[in-house]
Protein backbone atom coordinates (compact mmCIF):
# COMPACT_ATOMS: atom_id res chain seq x y z
CA UNK A 1 0.00 0.00 0.00
CA UNK A 2 1.51 3.43 -0.99
CA UNK A 3 1.79 6.60 1.72
CA UNK A 4 -0.99 8.37 -0.09
CA UNK A 5 -3.10 5.35 -0.49
CA UNK A 6 -2.54 5.23 3.28
CA UNK A 7 -3.81 8.63 4.06
CA UNK A 8 -6.97 8.40 1.38
CA UNK A 9 -8.58 5.25 3.97
CA UNK A 10 -7.72 7.44 6.95
CA UNK A 11 -9.73 10.21 5.45
CA UNK A 12 -12.80 8.00 4.24
CA UNK A 13 -12.95 6.10 7.54
CA UNK A 14 -12.73 9.87 9.39
CA UNK A 15 -15.60 10.19 7.31
CA UNK A 16 -17.44 7.30 7.94
CA UNK A 17 -17.05 7.57 11.53
CA UNK A 18 -18.84 11.10 11.33
CA UNK A 19 -21.40 9.81 9.73
CA UNK A 20 -22.20 6.44 12.04
CA UNK A 21 -21.54 8.57 15.10
CA UNK A 22 -24.71 10.65 14.59
CA UNK A 23 -26.87 7.39 14.21
CA UNK A 24 -29.72 7.63 16.74
CA UNK A 25 -29.36 3.57 17.56
CA UNK A 26 -25.87 3.78 18.56
CA UNK A 27 -25.34 1.70 22.17
CA UNK A 28 -23.43 4.04 24.46
CA UNK A 29 -20.11 1.39 24.64
CA UNK A 30 -20.47 1.55 20.74
CA UNK A 31 -20.72 5.31 20.98
CA UNK A 32 -17.29 5.32 23.49
CA UNK A 33 -15.23 2.94 20.95
CA UNK A 34 -16.22 4.99 17.73
CA UNK A 35 -15.52 8.16 19.38
CA UNK A 36 -12.43 7.44 20.81
CA UNK A 37 -11.53 6.23 16.99
CA UNK A 38 -12.24 9.52 15.82
CA UNK A 39 -10.83 11.60 18.43
CA UNK A 40 -7.24 9.69 17.76
CA UNK A 41 -8.00 10.32 13.17
CA UNK A 42 -9.03 13.70 14.02
CA UNK A 43 -5.82 15.39 14.38
CA UNK A 44 -4.38 13.42 11.93
CA UNK A 45 -7.29 14.21 9.53
CA UNK A 46 -6.21 17.97 10.60
CA UNK A 47 -2.79 17.68 9.55
CA UNK A 48 -3.35 15.67 5.87
CA UNK A 49 -5.96 18.89 4.97
CA UNK A 50 -3.26 21.47 5.92
CA UNK A 51 -0.67 19.89 4.12
CA UNK A 52 -3.16 19.15 0.71
CA UNK A 53 -4.34 23.18 1.18
CA UNK A 54 -0.48 24.07 1.09
CA UNK A 55 0.60 21.74 -1.18
CA UNK A 56 -2.13 23.32 -3.45
CA UNK A 57 -1.61 26.63 -2.76
CA UNK A 58 2.13 26.11 -3.37
CA UNK A 59 0.98 24.55 -6.74
CA UNK A 60 -1.33 27.91 -7.65
CA UNK A 61 1.69 30.55 -6.15
CA UNK A 62 3.67 29.17 -9.32
CA UNK A 63 1.60 29.69 -11.77
CA UNK A 64 1.04 32.80 -10.72
CA UNK A 65 4.66 33.73 -10.35
CA UNK A 66 4.38 32.77 -14.47
CA UNK A 67 1.89 34.96 -15.10
CA UNK A 68 2.91 37.94 -13.60
CA UNK A 69 6.15 38.20 -14.64
CA UNK A 70 6.17 41.69 -15.79
CA UNK A 71 4.95 43.20 -12.65
CA UNK A 72 7.86 43.36 -10.07
CA UNK A 73 5.55 44.08 -7.09
CA UNK A 74 3.45 40.85 -8.19
CA UNK A 75 6.44 38.57 -8.40
CA UNK A 76 7.80 39.54 -5.33
CA UNK A 77 4.56 38.54 -3.68
CA UNK A 78 4.33 35.25 -5.20
CA UNK A 79 7.63 34.16 -4.79
CA UNK A 80 7.75 34.91 -1.03
CA UNK A 81 4.55 32.84 -0.83
CA UNK A 82 6.00 29.98 -2.72
CA UNK A 83 9.12 30.59 -0.09
CA UNK A 84 6.69 30.56 2.81
CA UNK A 85 5.07 27.05 1.58
CA UNK A 86 8.29 25.89 0.62
CA UNK A 87 9.62 26.03 3.98
CA UNK A 88 6.10 24.83 5.31
CA UNK A 89 5.53 21.74 3.84
CA UNK A 90 8.63 19.97 5.12
CA UNK A 91 7.12 20.69 8.75
CA UNK A 92 3.66 19.07 7.71
CA UNK A 93 5.21 15.65 6.43
CA UNK A 94 7.13 15.44 10.10
CA UNK A 95 4.21 16.25 11.64
CA UNK A 96 1.95 13.90 9.81
CA UNK A 97 4.38 10.65 9.87
CA UNK A 98 4.34 11.53 13.90
CA UNK A 99 1.27 11.33 13.78
CA UNK A 100 0.94 8.15 12.12
CA UNK A 101 3.41 6.46 14.25
CA UNK A 102 1.11 3.47 15.63
CA UNK A 103 0.55 4.58 19.21
CA UNK A 104 0.53 2.38 22.32
CA UNK A 105 -2.37 2.08 23.94
CA UNK A 106 -0.58 1.50 27.12
CA UNK A 107 1.16 4.66 27.51
CA UNK A 108 -2.04 6.61 29.01
CA UNK A 109 -2.25 3.61 31.83
CA UNK A 110 -1.44 3.89 35.48
CA UNK A 111 2.08 1.96 36.07
CA UNK A 112 3.26 -0.74 38.68
CA UNK A 113 6.91 0.01 39.55
CA UNK A 114 8.86 -2.76 40.62
CA UNK A 115 12.84 -2.59 41.87
CA UNK A 116 15.07 -5.79 42.88
CA UNK A 117 18.63 -5.37 44.23
CA UNK A 118 21.09 -8.10 41.65
CA UNK A 119 24.41 -8.16 41.75
CA UNK A 120 26.41 -6.34 44.79
CA UNK A 121 24.80 -7.58 48.03
CA UNK A 122 23.71 -4.66 50.43
CA UNK A 123 25.20 -1.93 47.70
CA UNK A 124 22.91 -2.97 45.69
CA UNK A 125 19.75 -2.95 47.77
CA UNK A 126 21.43 0.60 49.08
CA UNK A 127 21.11 1.52 45.23
CA UNK A 128 17.83 0.18 44.33
CA UNK A 129 16.54 2.16 47.26
CA UNK A 130 18.22 5.73 45.64
CA UNK A 131 16.78 4.53 42.24
CA UNK A 132 13.02 4.12 43.97
CA UNK A 133 13.99 7.52 45.94
CA UNK A 134 14.82 9.14 42.22
CA UNK A 135 11.31 7.57 40.22
CA UNK A 136 9.65 9.15 43.68
CA UNK A 137 11.11 12.38 43.71
CA UNK A 138 10.42 12.40 39.81
CA UNK A 139 6.63 11.67 40.02
CA UNK A 140 6.01 13.92 42.57
CA UNK A 141 7.66 17.02 40.46
CA UNK A 142 4.84 15.16 38.04
CA UNK A 143 2.06 15.87 40.08
CA UNK A 144 1.48 11.59 40.06
CA UNK A 145 -0.35 9.94 43.34
CA UNK A 146 2.54 7.10 44.49
CA UNK A 147 1.67 4.21 46.87
CA UNK A 148 4.08 1.35 47.94
CA UNK A 149 2.53 -1.97 47.37
CA UNK A 150 5.47 -4.22 48.57
CA UNK A 151 9.03 -3.88 50.12
CA UNK A 152 11.74 -6.01 51.31
CA UNK A 153 14.55 -4.08 53.33
CA UNK A 154 17.94 -4.67 53.34
CA UNK A 155 19.90 -5.02 56.58
CA UNK A 156 22.01 -2.07 55.73
CA UNK A 157 19.65 0.06 54.41
CA UNK A 158 18.11 0.03 50.80
CA UNK A 159 15.46 -2.43 49.36
CA UNK A 160 15.76 -6.00 48.16
CA UNK A 161 12.65 -5.61 46.49
CA UNK A 162 10.45 -2.69 46.39
CA UNK A 163 6.95 -2.09 44.41
CA UNK A 164 4.78 0.73 44.60
CA UNK A 165 1.67 2.12 42.16
CA UNK A 166 1.82 5.20 40.20
CA UNK A 167 -1.28 7.01 39.03
CA UNK A 168 -1.47 10.08 36.86
CA UNK A 169 -1.31 11.46 33.27
CA UNK A 170 0.67 8.91 30.74
CA UNK A 171 2.44 7.30 33.72
CA UNK A 172 3.44 4.08 31.95
CA UNK A 173 4.32 6.07 28.45
CA UNK A 174 6.41 8.44 30.16
CA UNK A 175 8.47 5.56 32.19
CA UNK A 176 8.16 2.59 30.03
CA UNK A 177 11.89 3.00 28.69
CA UNK A 178 13.15 2.83 32.50
CA UNK A 179 12.58 -0.83 32.20
CA UNK A 180 15.99 -3.01 32.51
CA UNK A 181 19.25 -3.64 34.81
CA UNK A 182 20.26 -0.29 36.22
CA UNK A 183 24.48 -0.76 37.16
CA UNK A 184 26.21 1.43 39.37
CA UNK A 185 29.74 2.20 39.78
CA UNK A 186 31.05 3.90 42.95
CA UNK A 187 32.89 3.29 46.41
CA UNK A 188 30.26 2.00 49.14
CA UNK A 189 30.24 3.41 52.36
CA UNK A 190 30.95 0.28 53.63
CA UNK A 191 34.21 -0.21 51.50
CA UNK A 192 36.99 0.24 53.85
CA UNK A 193 39.87 0.67 51.07
CA UNK A 194 38.19 3.25 48.77
CA UNK A 195 37.93 0.98 45.99
CA UNK A 196 35.00 1.58 42.95
CA UNK A 197 32.42 -1.52 43.43
CA UNK A 198 29.94 -2.45 40.52
CA UNK A 199 26.51 -3.50 41.46
CA UNK A 200 23.10 -3.46 40.15
CA UNK A 201 19.69 -3.18 40.60
CA UNK A 202 16.76 -3.96 38.17
CA UNK A 203 13.30 -1.85 37.17
CA UNK A 204 10.42 -3.29 35.54
CA UNK A 205 7.99 -0.82 34.39
CA UNK A 206 4.66 -2.62 33.48
CA UNK A 207 0.94 -0.74 32.69
CA UNK A 208 -1.48 -1.36 35.05
CA UNK A 209 -3.95 -3.44 34.26
CA UNK A 210 -7.87 -2.39 34.08
CA UNK A 211 -10.62 -4.95 35.13
CA UNK A 212 -12.06 -5.20 31.39
CA UNK A 213 -8.18 -6.30 30.35
CA UNK A 214 -8.10 -9.67 32.18
CA UNK A 215 -10.69 -11.77 33.73
CA UNK A 216 -9.59 -13.60 36.82
CA UNK A 217 -11.80 -16.32 38.12
CA UNK A 218 -11.77 -17.35 41.68
CA UNK A 219 -11.10 -20.99 41.03
CA UNK A 220 -8.29 -19.99 38.98
CA UNK A 221 -6.75 -18.90 42.22
CA UNK A 222 -4.67 -19.87 45.15
CA UNK A 223 -4.64 -17.54 48.02
CA UNK A 224 -2.17 -17.87 51.18
CA UNK A 225 -2.07 -15.55 54.13
CA UNK A 226 0.82 -14.98 56.28
CA UNK A 227 2.62 -13.27 59.33
CA UNK A 228 4.17 -10.12 58.12
CA UNK A 229 7.92 -9.04 58.61
CA UNK A 230 10.23 -6.50 58.64
CA UNK A 231 8.79 -2.87 59.36
CA UNK A 232 5.41 -2.28 60.15
CA UNK A 233 5.57 -2.32 64.61
CA UNK A 234 4.20 -4.96 66.42
CA UNK A 235 0.65 -5.43 65.11
CA UNK A 236 1.83 -6.86 61.43
CA UNK A 237 4.30 -9.04 63.22
CA UNK A 238 1.02 -10.67 65.24
CA UNK A 239 -1.61 -11.07 62.77
CA UNK A 240 -2.05 -12.98 59.09
CA UNK A 241 -2.22 -10.01 57.28
CA UNK A 242 0.04 -10.65 54.53
CA UNK A 243 -1.36 -12.10 51.72
CA UNK A 244 0.24 -14.25 48.37
CA UNK A 245 -1.94 -15.24 45.32
CA UNK A 246 -0.83 -17.38 42.90
CA UNK A 247 -2.59 -17.87 39.60
CA UNK A 248 -2.73 -21.57 38.78
CA UNK A 249 -2.92 -21.27 34.66
CA UNK A 250 0.01 -19.17 34.36
CA UNK A 251 1.89 -19.36 37.62
CA UNK A 252 2.26 -15.67 38.25
CA UNK A 253 2.54 -15.32 42.07
CA UNK A 254 2.58 -12.46 43.75
CA UNK A 255 2.27 -10.83 47.30
CA UNK A 256 1.57 -8.19 49.49
CA UNK A 257 2.43 -7.06 53.19
CA UNK A 258 2.42 -3.26 53.01
CA UNK A 259 -0.65 -2.58 54.71
CA UNK A 260 -2.11 -3.92 58.09
CA UNK A 261 -5.50 -5.03 56.80
CA UNK A 262 -5.68 -8.09 55.01
CA UNK A 263 -8.78 -6.91 52.76
CA UNK A 264 -5.92 -4.02 51.50
CA UNK A 265 -3.30 -6.08 50.91
CA UNK A 266 -5.42 -8.73 48.86
CA UNK A 267 -6.66 -5.84 46.68
CA UNK A 268 -3.04 -4.58 45.91
CA UNK A 269 -1.96 -7.83 45.21
CA UNK A 270 -4.78 -8.26 42.74
CA UNK A 271 -4.25 -5.59 41.42
CA UNK A 272 -0.57 -6.80 40.69
CA UNK A 273 -1.39 -9.57 39.67
CA UNK A 274 -4.05 -8.47 36.93
CA UNK A 275 -0.90 -6.30 35.74
CA UNK A 276 1.57 -8.83 35.39
CA UNK A 277 -1.07 -11.47 33.45
CA UNK A 278 -1.68 -8.78 31.20
CA UNK A 279 1.79 -7.44 30.91
CA UNK A 280 2.86 -11.15 30.03
CA UNK A 281 -0.10 -11.01 27.16
CA UNK A 282 1.82 -6.99 25.98
CA UNK A 283 5.46 -8.50 25.46
CA UNK A 284 3.84 -11.64 24.08
CA UNK A 285 1.87 -9.76 21.15
CA UNK A 286 5.19 -6.86 21.03
CA UNK A 287 7.25 -10.17 20.10
CA UNK A 288 5.04 -11.80 17.68
CA UNK A 289 4.77 -8.26 16.04
CA UNK A 290 8.08 -6.76 16.10
CA UNK A 291 9.37 -10.54 15.07
CA UNK A 292 11.30 -9.16 11.71
CA UNK A 293 13.09 -6.14 13.35
CA UNK A 294 14.13 -4.94 17.28
CA UNK A 295 13.68 -1.55 18.24
CA UNK A 296 16.96 0.79 19.06
CA UNK A 297 15.11 1.76 22.71
CA UNK A 298 11.58 -0.19 23.63
CA UNK A 299 12.89 -3.88 23.37
CA UNK A 300 11.35 -4.79 26.71
CA UNK A 301 14.19 -7.25 27.87
CA UNK A 302 14.07 -6.17 31.20
CA UNK A 303 17.73 -8.66 31.92
CA UNK A 304 19.31 -6.03 29.47
CA UNK A 305 21.70 -3.47 31.00
CA UNK A 306 20.62 -0.14 29.86
CA UNK A 307 22.07 2.59 32.04
CA UNK A 308 24.94 2.83 33.47
CA UNK A 309 25.14 5.63 36.90
CA UNK A 310 29.26 6.06 37.54
CA UNK A 311 29.67 8.11 40.79
CA UNK A 312 33.13 8.98 40.44
CA UNK A 313 33.00 11.14 37.59
CA UNK A 314 29.40 12.00 38.18
CA UNK A 315 28.41 10.41 34.77
CA UNK A 316 25.64 8.46 33.25
CA UNK A 317 25.28 7.02 30.07
CA UNK A 318 22.14 5.23 28.85
CA UNK A 319 23.75 2.34 26.55
CA UNK A 320 20.94 1.73 23.92
CA UNK A 321 21.38 5.44 22.38
CA UNK A 322 24.90 6.16 23.58
CA UNK A 323 24.05 9.20 25.56
CA UNK A 324 26.23 10.28 28.18
CA UNK A 325 25.45 13.13 30.83
CA UNK A 326 27.85 14.50 33.23
CA UNK A 327 25.02 15.51 36.09
CA UNK A 328 24.76 12.38 37.98
CA UNK A 329 23.59 14.32 41.36
CA UNK A 330 20.18 15.96 39.46
CA UNK A 331 19.29 12.91 37.62
CA UNK A 332 19.51 10.62 41.02
CA UNK A 333 17.68 13.52 42.72
CA UNK A 334 15.11 13.27 40.12
CA UNK A 335 15.18 16.51 39.03
CA UNK A 336 16.71 15.72 35.35
CA UNK A 337 15.79 12.65 34.78
CA UNK A 338 13.65 13.90 31.89
CA UNK A 339 17.31 15.21 30.14
CA UNK A 340 17.63 10.76 29.84
CA UNK A 341 13.77 10.38 28.91
CA UNK A 342 13.26 12.83 26.45
CA UNK A 343 16.03 11.34 24.21
CA UNK A 344 14.48 7.95 24.37
CA UNK A 345 11.54 9.04 23.33
CA UNK A 346 13.08 10.92 20.41
CA UNK A 347 14.89 7.64 19.58
CA UNK A 348 11.81 5.61 19.39
CA UNK A 349 9.78 7.83 17.09
CA UNK A 350 13.10 8.04 14.88
CA UNK A 351 12.85 4.45 15.09
CA UNK A 352 9.29 3.83 14.25
CA UNK A 353 9.28 6.87 11.23
CA UNK A 354 12.07 4.45 9.45
CA UNK A 355 9.93 1.31 9.57
CA UNK A 356 6.45 3.65 8.96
Amino acid sequence: MSFEHKLQQIVQRHEQLTHELQSPDLKSDQMVKLAKEYSELEQIVGIINARQKATSDLAAAKIMLSEVAGDAEMVQLAQAEIDELQEKLPQLEQEMKLALIPKDQADTRNAILELRAGTGGDEAAIFAGDLFAMYQRYAQSRRWQFEILEMAESDQGGYKEIVASISGDNVFGRLKFESGVHRVQRVPKTETQGRIHTSAATVAVLPEAEDVDIVVEEKDLKIDTFRASGAGGQHVNTTDSAVRITHLPTGVVVACQAERSQHKNKAAAMKMLRTKIYDEQRLQLDKERAADRKSQVGSGDRSERIRTYNYPQSRVTDHRINLTLYNLDQIIAGDALDQLIDPLHTADQLDKLANL
